[in-house]
């Protein structure tokens, strides 16, 4: 290793470690104010002051998202980016610990600030809302803001250490059916039952699933079924997720899913509407070579990997599109949380623990360092560098 990279290494973790107890308290702060998708007004801005102190050129609302930001410093060639997810879960708040990730980012980038000009680097602080079924990156990518970035990173709580991730294609869908209001008792055969419409698709899928491959995936929720048990509900209404290894699989599984629901409509008479509820995501590809400088520095600072999700984590994030587009990775930071997992009431509390305030710090140096590896180590910068002029030309 280099003198200036072991330099920049080491002052990249005395500026974490000097900031601790303002990034503990910010992390703490997001978990005990949770916000939805596109609602993270609270976050938003504890992110974006802080940030401005470091002494980035803050880009507030760009493209008419309110709880998105793009933060930079530096006019390097390179451009480097860290992404921040600050959206919570309904009714069970921080229980996907997006207190940590948007903490680790803002300690990565108090670390980074004083080194950009240093690094010949453009380091970009992307404050990215709704992951948590929005896809605010995907809307982010779309208004092109994440054009001319060569690199891009962010960490993830979880059970357990892992060098990634393993993310499948997803598609949140809307169904609603339309039938005929009546007295249950009175007139029944004047009604159309649409709740009876949404238990027919949702047994139709259930047969579905004998022949389904195992990479395929559908769950979903009942979000209105009536307003009476004595009145034949007219209005019935759900939430679906469709799950697939690829986006090419995805596009496979979705008609028979449709036939389904489709199928609760000619059963009863009822009128189906099926919509996308928010952007599709895509499979994450892994930038191996960033992945493995990611491991060392972590593993420096004392993080073990077990990888023990791999292969049984599976879940969706909008990540997966950026990493579609730039080299980019998503480490999972051990909070020590078993039995409990993410998307647990007990999961959201273990992200303010004292073990979770250790994954916030490591996670921040462990980025910052690895960000100084893809500046400062000649065959890592000249491959994205190149990378990047490949697929713009």
């Amino acid at each position: 290793m280099s003198d200036q990279l072991q330099i920049s290494k080491a002052r990249a973790l005395r500026e974490v470690q000097d900031y601790s107890d303002r990034l503990l308290q910010l992390s703490h702060k997001i978990h005990a104010t949770p916000e939805l998708g596109y609602e993270e007004h609270h976050a938003c801005a504890w992110l974006t002051a802080e940030l401005e102190t470091f002494g980035y050129s803050l880009f507030a609302n760009p493209a008419g998202l309110e709880t998105a930001f793009v933060a930079t410093i530096g006019r390097g060639p390179i451009v480097l980016s860290i992404c921040a997810e600050y959206d919570a879960l309904p009714e069970i708040g921080h229980a996907c610990g997006h207190n940590i990730i948007a903490a680790a980012a803002v300690g990565a980038a108090k670390a980074l600030a004083p080194l950009a000009n240093d690094l010949d680097a453009t380091i970009k602080i992307m404050g990215t809302p709704a992951e948590e079924g929005g896809g605010g990156k995907i809307e982010m990518m779309e208004r092109g803001l994440f054009d001319g970035i060569h690199a891009s990173m962010m960490v993830h709580p979880s059970p357990v250490e892992a060098d990634r991730m393993d993310c499948i294609a997803g598609k949140h869908l809307n169904v609603q059916y339309v039938g005929k209001a009546a007295h249950a008792a009175g007139f029944p055969q004047d009604g159309i039952n649409s709740q009876d419409a949404m238990t027919i698709a949702q047994v139709a899928i259930g047969l579905l699933r004998q022949r389904l491959y195992p990479y395929e995936m559908v769950h979903g929720i009942v979000t209105k079924g009536g307003d009476a048990p004595n009145v034949i509900p007219s209005d019935t209404r759900g939430r679906w997720i469709l799950r697939a290894d690829t986006l090419a699989q995805l596009e496979l599984l979705e008609p028979k899913i449709r036939s389904c629901f489709e199928a609760g409509a000619v059963a009863t008479g009822a009128v189906v509407e099926i919509t996308q509820a928010s952007k599709t995501y895509s499979e994450f590809i892994t930038d191996e070579r960033l992945a493995a400088l990611y491991v060392a520095n972590a593993q420096r600072l004392g993080r073990v990997f077990t990888n023990e999700t791999k292969g049984r984590l599976k879940a969706s994030t909008d990540m997966a599109n950026v990493s579609l587009k730039i080299p980019s990775i998503h480490p999972m930071l051990g909070i020590d949380s078993y039995p409990a997992v993410n998307h647990q009431p007990e999961f959201s509390a273990a992200c303010v623990t004292k073990t979770a305030d250790k994954a916030v710090m490591d996670g921040a140096a462990a980025m910052a360092q690895t960000m100084i590896d893809a500046a400062l180590r000649p065959e890592i910068r000249s491959y994205l560098l190149e990378r990047n002029s490949n697929s713009t030309s």
